[in-house]
Protein backbone atom coordinates (compact mmCIF):
# COMPACT_ATOMS: atom_id res chain seq x y z
CA UNK A 1 0.00 0.00 0.00
CA UNK A 2 1.20 3.41 -0.83
CA UNK A 3 2.50 5.51 1.93
CA UNK A 4 1.96 2.77 4.45
CA UNK A 5 4.32 4.16 7.56
CA UNK A 6 1.14 6.74 7.31
CA UNK A 7 -1.42 4.12 7.94
CA UNK A 8 -2.52 4.88 11.49
CA UNK A 9 -1.19 8.52 12.07
CA UNK A 10 -3.97 11.02 11.12
CA UNK A 11 -2.55 13.81 9.34
CA UNK A 12 -3.27 18.07 10.26
CA UNK A 13 -4.15 19.87 7.25
CA UNK A 14 -0.91 21.20 6.98
CA UNK A 15 0.58 17.82 6.74
CA UNK A 16 -2.40 16.59 4.45
CA UNK A 17 -2.19 16.24 0.63
CA UNK A 18 -3.33 19.10 -1.11
CA UNK A 19 -5.99 17.19 -3.90
CA UNK A 20 -7.80 19.28 -6.69
CA UNK A 21 -10.29 22.12 -6.78
CA UNK A 22 -12.51 19.89 -8.96
CA UNK A 23 -13.08 16.11 -8.94
CA UNK A 24 -10.84 13.49 -11.54
CA UNK A 25 -14.46 11.37 -11.95
CA UNK A 26 -18.20 11.76 -12.25
CA UNK A 27 -20.49 10.46 -9.64
CA UNK A 28 -23.02 7.91 -11.38
CA UNK A 29 -26.42 9.26 -11.90
CA UNK A 30 -28.70 6.47 -10.27
CA UNK A 31 -28.27 3.41 -7.65
CA UNK A 32 -27.81 0.22 -8.84
CA UNK A 33 -30.30 -1.24 -6.44
CA UNK A 34 -32.81 1.16 -5.04
CA UNK A 35 -32.78 3.15 -9.08
CA UNK A 36 -32.85 6.90 -7.63
CA UNK A 37 -29.90 9.23 -7.97
CA UNK A 38 -27.17 9.40 -5.80
CA UNK A 39 -26.40 12.80 -5.52
CA UNK A 40 -28.64 15.76 -4.53
CA UNK A 41 -30.64 17.78 -4.16
CA UNK A 42 -32.61 15.01 -3.04
CA UNK A 43 -36.98 15.07 -2.93
CA UNK A 44 -38.43 17.52 -0.25
CA UNK A 45 -38.56 15.72 3.31
CA UNK A 46 -35.79 13.10 2.77
CA UNK A 47 -33.14 13.19 5.17
CA UNK A 48 -29.38 12.67 4.85
CA UNK A 49 -26.86 10.50 7.70
CA UNK A 50 -23.45 9.54 6.93
CA UNK A 51 -21.48 7.25 8.73
CA UNK A 52 -17.78 5.67 8.45
CA UNK A 53 -17.58 2.08 9.92
CA UNK A 54 -14.97 0.34 7.67
CA UNK A 55 -14.29 -0.54 4.29
CA UNK A 56 -17.47 0.93 2.49
CA UNK A 57 -18.18 -1.90 0.22
CA UNK A 58 -19.87 -3.42 2.81
CA UNK A 59 -21.25 -0.50 4.75
CA UNK A 60 -23.18 0.38 2.06
CA UNK A 61 -24.93 -3.08 1.61
CA UNK A 62 -25.99 -2.72 5.01
CA UNK A 63 -27.67 0.70 4.67
CA UNK A 64 -29.13 -0.11 0.76
CA UNK A 65 -31.19 -3.31 2.57
CA UNK A 66 -32.26 -1.52 5.90
CA UNK A 67 -36.21 -0.43 5.22
CA UNK A 68 -36.68 3.57 4.61
CA UNK A 69 -33.61 3.98 2.66
CA UNK A 70 -33.81 6.29 -0.70
CA UNK A 71 -30.45 5.90 -1.98
CA UNK A 72 -26.72 5.37 -0.30
CA UNK A 73 -23.81 6.32 -2.07
CA UNK A 74 -20.04 5.89 -0.41
CA UNK A 75 -17.45 8.70 -0.70
CA UNK A 76 -14.41 10.14 1.58
CA UNK A 77 -15.65 12.66 4.47
CA UNK A 78 -13.50 13.85 7.57
CA UNK A 79 -10.23 14.97 6.30
CA UNK A 80 -8.75 17.47 4.55
CA UNK A 81 -7.70 17.07 1.06
CA UNK A 82 -10.26 18.34 -1.83
CA UNK A 83 -11.50 15.70 -3.95
CA UNK A 84 -9.45 12.98 -3.14
CA UNK A 85 -8.98 9.50 -4.82
CA UNK A 86 -8.81 6.45 -3.61
CA UNK A 87 -5.42 5.71 -3.73
CA UNK A 88 -4.83 8.94 -1.98
CA UNK A 89 -7.09 7.52 0.97
CA UNK A 90 -5.78 4.64 1.10
CA UNK A 91 -2.08 6.10 1.61
CA UNK A 92 -3.59 7.90 5.05
CA UNK A 93 -2.16 11.22 3.72
CA UNK A 94 -5.55 12.73 3.44
CA UNK A 95 -7.46 11.92 6.99
CA UNK A 96 -10.51 10.75 5.15
CA UNK A 97 -12.76 8.05 6.33
CA UNK A 98 -14.20 5.58 4.13
CA UNK A 99 -17.98 7.18 4.33
CA UNK A 100 -21.39 5.97 3.48
CA UNK A 101 -23.98 8.33 2.46
CA UNK A 102 -27.56 7.61 4.02
CA UNK A 103 -30.47 9.48 2.47
CA UNK A 104 -33.74 8.09 4.23
CA UNK A 105 -37.35 8.60 4.47
CA UNK A 106 -38.10 9.45 8.13
CA UNK A 107 -41.87 8.83 7.94
CA UNK A 108 -40.64 5.00 7.09
CA UNK A 109 -37.48 5.18 9.31
CA UNK A 110 -35.97 7.08 11.99
CA UNK A 111 -31.74 8.56 12.50
CA UNK A 112 -32.65 6.03 15.74
CA UNK A 113 -32.91 3.18 13.29
CA UNK A 114 -30.11 3.83 11.46
CA UNK A 115 -27.61 4.70 14.58
CA UNK A 116 -28.99 1.15 15.55
CA UNK A 117 -27.58 -0.82 12.27
CA UNK A 118 -24.30 1.58 12.23
CA UNK A 119 -23.51 0.60 15.83
CA UNK A 120 -24.37 -3.01 15.20
CA UNK A 121 -22.43 -3.62 11.80
CA UNK A 122 -18.85 -2.83 13.60
CA UNK A 123 -16.85 -3.08 16.25
CA UNK A 124 -16.52 0.64 17.52
CA UNK A 125 -13.53 0.17 19.60
CA UNK A 126 -10.72 -0.61 17.19
CA UNK A 127 -9.30 2.75 16.35
CA UNK A 128 -7.91 3.00 13.30
CA UNK A 129 -9.00 -0.59 11.92
CA UNK A 130 -11.55 -2.65 10.84
CA UNK A 131 -10.74 -6.26 11.42
CA UNK A 132 -7.75 -6.96 9.44
CA UNK A 133 -8.37 -3.33 7.38
CA UNK A 134 -6.00 -1.34 8.76
CA UNK A 135 -5.71 2.67 8.33
CA UNK A 136 -6.98 5.49 9.24
CA UNK A 137 -9.19 5.60 6.62
CA UNK A 138 -11.35 2.77 8.80
CA UNK A 139 -11.74 4.62 11.13
CA UNK A 140 -15.36 4.33 13.26
CA UNK A 141 -17.44 7.78 12.31
CA UNK A 142 -20.63 9.71 12.74
CA UNK A 143 -21.10 13.36 10.80
CA UNK A 144 -24.20 14.60 11.70
CA UNK A 145 -25.86 17.39 9.79
CA UNK A 146 -28.07 18.71 12.61
CA UNK A 147 -28.17 19.49 16.77
CA UNK A 148 -30.72 17.24 16.77
CA UNK A 149 -28.62 14.35 15.13
CA UNK A 150 -25.91 15.42 17.20
CA UNK A 151 -27.34 14.99 19.93
CA UNK A 152 -28.74 11.67 19.62
CA UNK A 153 -25.49 9.83 18.62
CA UNK A 154 -24.00 10.89 21.13
CA UNK A 155 -26.53 9.64 23.36
CA UNK A 156 -26.54 6.30 21.40
CA UNK A 157 -22.85 6.08 21.86
CA UNK A 158 -22.89 6.51 25.68
CA UNK A 159 -25.58 3.60 25.45
CA UNK A 160 -23.70 1.08 23.15
CA UNK A 161 -20.71 1.58 25.62
CA UNK A 162 -22.60 0.39 28.57
CA UNK A 163 -23.72 -2.47 26.54
CA UNK A 164 -20.09 -2.98 25.36
CA UNK A 165 -18.63 -2.50 28.54
CA UNK A 166 -21.15 -5.40 29.99
CA UNK A 167 -19.95 -7.75 27.35
CA UNK A 168 -16.13 -7.42 27.72
CA UNK A 169 -15.23 -4.66 24.93
CA UNK A 170 -13.21 -1.33 25.54
CA UNK A 171 -13.95 2.45 24.91
CA UNK A 172 -15.75 3.17 21.80
CA UNK A 173 -13.41 5.43 19.18
CA UNK A 174 -16.16 6.83 17.67
CA UNK A 175 -15.92 9.82 16.13
CA UNK A 176 -19.13 12.61 16.44
CA UNK A 177 -18.51 15.72 14.41
CA UNK A 178 -20.80 17.79 11.97
CA UNK A 179 -20.38 16.55 8.64
CA UNK A 180 -18.22 18.62 6.55
CA UNK A 181 -17.64 18.38 2.44
CA UNK A 182 -18.98 14.70 1.30
CA UNK A 183 -16.71 13.59 -1.85
CA UNK A 184 -18.57 11.00 -4.03
CA UNK A 185 -16.10 8.06 -4.43
CA UNK A 186 -15.08 6.75 -7.85
CA UNK A 187 -18.00 5.07 -9.68
CA UNK A 188 -16.73 1.44 -9.59
CA UNK A 189 -16.88 1.87 -5.55
CA UNK A 190 -20.71 2.60 -5.86
CA UNK A 191 -22.94 -0.56 -5.07
CA UNK A 192 -19.93 -2.40 -5.50
CA UNK A 193 -21.44 -5.71 -3.95
CA UNK A 194 -24.56 -5.43 -6.13
CA UNK A 195 -22.00 -5.35 -8.97
CA UNK A 196 -19.55 -8.04 -7.37
CA UNK A 197 -22.03 -10.11 -5.47
CA UNK A 198 -18.69 -12.25 -4.37
CA UNK A 199 -16.84 -9.46 -3.86
CA UNK A 200 -14.73 -8.32 -0.35
CA UNK A 201 -17.13 -7.65 2.51
CA UNK A 202 -14.70 -6.67 5.51
CA UNK A 203 -17.69 -5.83 7.73
CA UNK A 204 -18.56 -7.58 10.67
CA UNK A 205 -20.49 -6.56 14.23
CA UNK A 206 -19.83 -7.42 18.08
CA UNK A 207 -22.50 -9.23 18.40
CA UNK A 208 -23.64 -6.80 21.16
CA UNK A 209 -27.23 -5.41 20.44
CA UNK A 210 -28.63 -1.86 21.36
CA UNK A 211 -32.43 -2.11 21.88
CA UNK A 212 -34.70 -1.57 19.19
CA UNK A 213 -36.20 2.38 18.77
CA UNK A 214 -39.22 1.53 17.78
CA UNK A 215 -40.04 -0.94 21.11
CA UNK A 216 -40.00 1.67 23.44
CA UNK A 217 -40.90 0.57 26.74
CA UNK A 218 -38.77 1.76 30.14
CA UNK A 219 -35.52 0.72 29.32
CA UNK A 220 -33.15 3.86 30.13
CA UNK A 221 -30.69 5.05 27.27
CA UNK A 222 -31.73 2.16 24.54
CA UNK A 223 -30.29 -0.65 26.54
CA UNK A 224 -31.83 -3.64 25.82
CA UNK A 225 -32.75 -6.32 28.86
CA UNK A 226 -31.32 -9.23 27.20
CA UNK A 227 -27.95 -7.43 26.74
CA UNK A 228 -27.32 -7.36 30.29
Amino acid sequence: MLFSRHKTHLPSAEEALKGRAEPGFPAPERHTVLGNPLTGPYPEGLLVADFGLGCFWGAERKFWQAPGVWTTLVGYQGGHTQNPTYEEVCSGLTAHTEAVRVVYDPSITSYAALLKLFWESHDPTQGFRQGNDVGTQYRSAIYTHSPDQQSEAEASRTAYQSVLTKSGYGDITTEILPAGTFYPAEAYHQQYLDKNPAGYCGIGGTGVKLSDPSEGGSCPTGIAPSDG
